[in-house]
């Protein structure tokens, strides 16, 4: 049987989103958040702590920009929680 060309982007995207799988998501009072949230925003408080723990040490000064050391010291921290506890 020959595929139509018009039919080949079709068959494509169907390949692509055939590993695709359902976001897991945990139960929290009745809700279901998926678990992307959650370790996003551990990973936001994680930074928070890490500022003020440089700020007090006086290590603020020596690290590199703050505006690329947080969002990357973040998502660090949710890509780890999202391995070690949902992977």
């Amino acid at each position: 049987m020959i595929i139509p060309c018009k039919m080949l982007p079709l068959l494509g995207v169907g390949l692509l989103a055939a590993g695709c799988q359902r976001a897991p998501s945990v139960d929290i009072l009745g809700s279901f958040f998926p678990v992307w949230i959650f370790c996003a925003v551990i990973g936001v408080i994680a930074a928070a702590v890490a500022r003020e723990a440089f700020i007090r040490t006086k290590y603020d000064t020596v690290i590199g920009p703050p505006v690329l050391l947080y969002p990357c010291l973040a998502a660090l921290v949710a890509f780890v929680t999202w391995f070690i506890f949902f992977r």
